[in-house]
């Protein structure tokens, strides 16, 4: 199972929600491993404190790798770090994937990602998470994925753009990955006191959005979860956002 986090807008909490999700995974047995497509690195940087420094250990060597002819070309699973957390593994991100973006782009490298998923089978789990663009790299992981979810910050702007993201997914399906499904839009930092986002919520829920249940309330220990490099389920394991976590965790696994 191959789950994308995409949405155009930024700060809504991919890289959190990807985090969180696929460590919540792999704290129930599932081998799991994240991606991380984004030259910003939140995610590498949230389940690997110090990074990578080295671009040929990370997902910008797997994609210079493919620029170049090899006789004895690397597996993916060279590119797959262990984190400190069991079962969960980390394909790192590096800022070198912005210089890449170009030269992948104009050699129409857009389905090296799905053939190399399709190969690796060490894994019942993976999560890939994106920048925040529908860039060479959001639609490589979008051709690879199975399903799709969409973090929503109960925010105007990102209400207003929920409508195009839907419709270049749907482009996006029906020209290259017609086994891609979107399970929904996870609300995120929710604040249930608030107008606004029941009212965002609701529009959603008019325009014929699905959206996920439980709502993943707005916490500080989520600053403190990214301080400390350790997702919520190592760090706060009884905390009520935590309990969120896992309760859409389970939600996801029933669709």
């Amino acid at each position: 199972m191959i789950r994308v986090v995409f949405n155009q807008k930024g700060g809504v909490g991919k890289s959190t929600i990807t985090c969180n999700l696929a460590a919540i995974s792999a704290s129930q047995g599932l081998r799991t491993l994240v991606i991380d497509l984004d030259a910003q690195c939140n995610a590498t940087h949230y389940l690997m404190n110090d990074g990578f420094t080295k671009t040929d250990e990370t997902i910008a060597g797997y994609f210079e790798d493919t620029l170049s002819f090899r006789i004895y070309p690397r597996e993916l699973t060279t590119f797959v770090h262990p984190t400190p957390l069991e079962n969960l593994y980390l394909m790192p991100a590096h800022e070198a994937l912005d210089t890449l973006h170009s030269r992948l782009e104009s050699r129409y490298k857009i389905y090296k990602l799905r053939d190399a998923l399709n190969a690796l089978e060490e894994f019942d789990r993976i999560y890939v998470d994106t920048p925040p663009a529908l860039n060479f790299y959001t639609r490589s992981a979008l051709i690879a994925a199975d399903r799709c979810l969409i973090p929503f910050d109960c925010d105007a702007f990102a209400r207003q753009a929920i409508d195009e993201l839907m419709a270049n997914v749907s482009e996006l399906q029906a020209d290259h990955n017609p086994k891609l499904s979107v399970e929904g839009v996870i609300v995120n930092q929710f604040q249930s006191r608030a107008r606004l986002p029941a009212a965002l919520i609701s529009e959603l829920h008019d325009a014929g959005h699905r959206v996920l249940q439980p709502f993943l309330s707005a916490s500080v220990k989520v600053r403190e979860s990214h301080q400390a490099g350790q997702p919520l389920i190592a760090l706060a394991p009884k905390h009520k956002l935590t309990e969120e976590y896992k309760a859409l965790h389970a939600a996801l696994e029933d669709l």
